[in-house]
């Protein structure tokens, strides 16, 4: 096998668990490792400290395993396992009212540069290294012998792949395949997905529990949702009783499916309106008629040369909505982009009420739902930040 040999004291990260070794803390490799190639990662004296996937970039390696084991066919299928056991312990795999939840979030289930989410029979695999991309067949097969109900297999990485990578990309279906879309069960509401073209695996799963508790302080306002995709928050607002919802998107692909989902669910409403436009030009026609905004916008950042740029666009979006909504009013707030804290994204957010000089309190904390867990060693992993506030 392949090794790696670190540089004196370099290894302090992995002795901590750490699932990444960055290129600048290797000292000599032993070999000729091709992208993906599975390799053995030594301290300065040659000590074991970790297997994992090699790639070419700033992270070097990407660790699958800290003990010194065969990484075969049984490995993957142990690690699908156990993810599949934690999905079950939270109630999600096998319930009736949610037949949607994430089976692998990456680190987070020691499976980097690996995310597969669950739509009833079908699994949708995205990979993120091209380790994950070699070993997509063995995994799909894991994933089929591990869950009975899972029936399709649908790798979905033509866009997650790094784009260097001398591999060919294409998004196909591993196993099965009769499945084109589904409606997928969210605590009893549905939704179209579309994983074939939506975006990510078609549909974000990561805000479940943040609908429910944006059900819960729907009654009888007038909602704004505003990065609306496919309306989940809209649909939620519809069924804690919200007096008016308005979803906004700049894709007049996200408006269909939003339409679409609010007639799957309210299918004689006349409470619910959507617009393809964009976010700052719709809140500048409107007037101040909302008094619950929902700000859920892609990630402003995807690398940290970004996140002074991004810190603006959360500023100048939360200030708008703060300028906008009614006295008294409701603002969700979010960031999903992986290089923002949580204590940049809660400054930008505090200097937004300075500038739009609104009272602001804040009565949620928000994170990822549980089965996007967060490991313990891999603080990075905890990418989706939001806020619930109490604007006067």
């Amino acid at each position: 096998m392949i090794t790696l040999k670190l540089k004196p004291k370099k290894e302090e990260s992995l002795l901590r668990f750490h699932p990444w070794v960055f290129s600048g803390a290797i000292q000599h490799i032993n070999g000729k490792p091709e992208e993906g190639d599975i390799v053995e990662v030594q301290d300065n004296k040659g000590n074991f400290l970790a297997l994992g996937h090699y790639q070419v970039g700033s992270i070097a390696v990407r660790v699958v395993s800290f003990e010194k084991e065969n990484i075969n066919a049984n490995f993957w299928k142990k690690k699908i396992e156990q993810a599949y056991l934690l999905r079950k312990e939270l109630g999600l795999a096998e319930s009736e009212t949610n037949n949607t939840y994430r089976l692998v979030h990456g680190e987070g289930d020691n499976l980097p540069g690996l995310i597969v989410d669950v739509y009833d029979d079908t699994a949708v695999m995205q990979a993120h290294s091209v380790g994950m991309h070699a070993t997509r067949e063995q995994l799909a097969k894991s994933i089929v012998e591990v869950i009975p109900r899972v029936k399709n297999v649908y790798y979905k990485s033509e866009t997650t792949l790094p784009y260097y990578a001398p591999i060919e990309k294409k998004d196909m279906y591993l196993i099965g395949g009769q499945s084109d879309s589904f409606k997928a069960i969210e605590n009893g509401l549905q939704f179209e997905v579309d994983w074939l073209k939506g975006q990510k695996t078609g549909f974000f799963v990561d805000q479940r529990d943040n609908r429910s508790l944006l059900e819960k302080y729907a009654k009888g306002k007038n909602v704004l949702n505003m990065f609306c995709y496919t309306g989940g928050f809209s649909v939620y607002a519809l069924r804690g009783g919200a007096n008016l919802v308005h979803s906004v998107d700049s894709s007049a692909i996200a408006i269909e499916l939003t339409n679409k989902n609010i007639a799957k669910n309210f299918p004689a409403t006349d409470k619910h309106q959507a617009f393809a436009e964009d976010a700052f030009k719709f809140f500048s026609e409107k007037r101040s008629e909302y008094d619950l905004i929902i700000l859920d916008p892609p990630a402003f950042a995807k690398h940290r040369d970004a996140v002074r740029n991004a810190l603006k666009g959360y500023r100048r979006l939360n200030a708008k909505a703060f300028q906008q909504i009614k006295p008294n009013g409701i603002v969700f707030t979010f960031s999903c982009s992986q290089v923002i804290s949580k204590d940049q994204f809660r400054l930008a957010v505090f200097s937004a009420a300075a500038e739009a000089k609104r009272n602001v309190c804040i009565l949620h904390q928000l994170s990822q739902p549980a089965d996007h867990p967060i490991n313990i060693y891999h603080p990075e992993g905890e990418y989706l930040k939001g806020l619930v506030l109490f604007v006067e």
